[in-house]
């Protein structure tokens, strides 16, 4: 047996999260190879205009969206792995269908069943079964890094793939990546004991609503909508740029994206290490945003040689990665105790719509007002974001702990009172039904052994 305090991962929960990161990655590798590509290669298929390009990008956005929480709630009933095969061979039959379509519907069609494998909430819950609490942070960004590096892998393999075998080539290898997810779900990812009824990994009914009603959350909701909106416009007109105003034929797109994002992702880490360290991640997201807006107005204005392109796209993929990357724990400083894995929840179903609507958009504004439109679209998308982020406080800089109780601690009426008035914790909430109690903590103020004394001793102090 491990040491439950063991400041080291256990074998069992690194294989965890290395398995179940590489499941998240071929997934999200599956939806992302079709950006760079789809513009370009599906314009030979019956029936496509770019507005129906738009909505085969986006298309998967919107079950994706409909559908994550139910499956994350229905993964708490019958338990994880169940929900995670079905999502996988939802989303691989997807692939099979998208990869026999020889028309824009039959992709179309694809694409919107790709999405219905919405298997994310199940898996980030059965990561969470399989963690102690000290290291899921550690795990949860292992599969953080695992989204971003398939992100970047997509630009470059998905043109290439294509290349090669086209279209239906690019679906049949997306098909078999999710039945390899099956493979590792099954033969790598340690069994667990079942579902852990834990706010920190699932979405709790009580604590939606106030995660609906809160000012900061829902500014950070809008953000992710915001960036995957204009992400996946950009892709309706990036490609098509490129070929037409920058002269690049469509087989030679993987440099520039492979260039983009190699320069994109160093690029971002000295913003992020400067907005942790110093405490102003509201300085280095309003920073970002304004980037993004202006790169879309980069292109609009001086888009027409390749030279101007790349460079707006290797900033464009700088700024998008800082966001991606820092949005997600701005949610986890945000979100009140005990509700971080309900914000997380509201905040994938909205990545998810906003990659809907700007795939939809997108396709539209080019139909209708050409390259210029789109770029202004997300352009007039970035200033609208900028407004709202502006009115957002100074995220507090805490982390999210959740401690377990014993009868004695669970009976103690004044314990959240006692750790509230304790330099450092921002928040404190006991759940009953867990014999657990979550806080919110400055760890630069209090640590971990600290409070988990303050919890066993304050009891028996009552007593004496």
């Amino acid at each position: 047996m491990h040491d439950p305090h063991s400041e080291r991962m256990s074998s069992s929960e690194t294989r965890a999260a290395g398995g179940l990161a590489m499941v998240f990655a071929f997934r999200m590798l599956g939806m992302f190879m079709v950006l760079p590509v789809l513009a370009t290669y599906g314009m030979d298929l019956t029936g496509s205009t770019p507005a129906l390009i738009g909505l085969a990008i986006g298309a998967y956005g919107l079950t994706q969206a409909v559908l994550q929480i139910p499956f994350g709630i229905v993964s708490d009933r019958i338990g994880r792995r169940p929900v995670i095969y079905v999502g996988l061979l939802i989303f691989a039959a997807g692939s099979v269908l998208a990869a026999n379509a020889d028309s824009i519907w039959g992709v179309i069609a694809g694409r919107v069943l790709q999405g219905a494998g919405a298997i994310s909430a199940a898996v980030m819950a059965l990561l969470s079964d399989l963690t102690r609490e000290q290291h899921r942070t550690k795990a949860m960004a292992m599969i953080g890094m695992s989204i971003g590096l398939s992100f970047a892998v997509a630009m470059v393999v998905g043109p290439l793939l294509t290349r090669a075998f086209g279209l239906s080539g690019l679906f049949w290898a997306t098909a078999a990546m999710a039945l390899l997810g099956i493979l590792i779900v099954a033969g790598i990812v340690p069994k667990d004991a079942g579902p852990l009824q834990h706010r920190e990994s699932g979405v709790a009914a009580q604590a939606l609503w106030p995660t609906l009603r809160h000012g900061d959350l829902l500014r950070l909701d809008f953000a992710i909508l915001a960036l995957h909106a204009v992400l996946m416009a950009s892709f309706v007109a990036l490609p098509l740029a490129l070929v037409e105003q920058g002269g690049l034929v469509k087989e030679e797109h993987w440099w520039v994206y492979l260039t983009a994002l190699l320069i994109g992702f160093f690029g971002m880490v000295p913003f992020i290490i400067y907005g942790e360290k110093k405490r102003q991640m509201k300085r280095v997201l309003l920073g970002a945003v304004t980037v993004l807006l202006l790169c879309e107005l980069h292109f609009v204005f001086f888009g027409s040689s390749l030279r101007a392109l790349v460079l707006g796209i290797v900033v464009f993929f700088t700024a998008f990665n800082l966001l991606e990357a820092s949005l997600p724990s701005l949610v986890s400083k945000v979100a009140p105790a005990g509700g971080k894995g309900t914000a997380m929840g509201v905040y994938s179903t909205s990545q998810f719509l906003g990659a809907a609507l700007g795939g939809i958009l997108g396709g539209w504004l080019y139909q209708h007002v050409g390259l210029g439109g789109v770029f202004i679209g997300c352009a007039a998308l970035c200033a609208i974001w900028l407004a709202i982020a502006v009115t957002m406080r100074e995220p507090p800089y805490v982390t999210s702990l959740r401690l377990p109780l014993d009868a004695a601690a669970l009976a103690d009426v004044g314990l959240v009172q006692r750790l509230k008035a304790t330099p450092g914790v921002a928040d404190a909430v006991v759940v009953v039904d867990e014999a657990a109690i979550y806080i919110k903590v400055d760890t630069q103020q209090v640590d971990r052994t600290t409070l988990e004394s303050l919890i066993v001793s304050a009891p028996a102090a009552c007593r004496v």
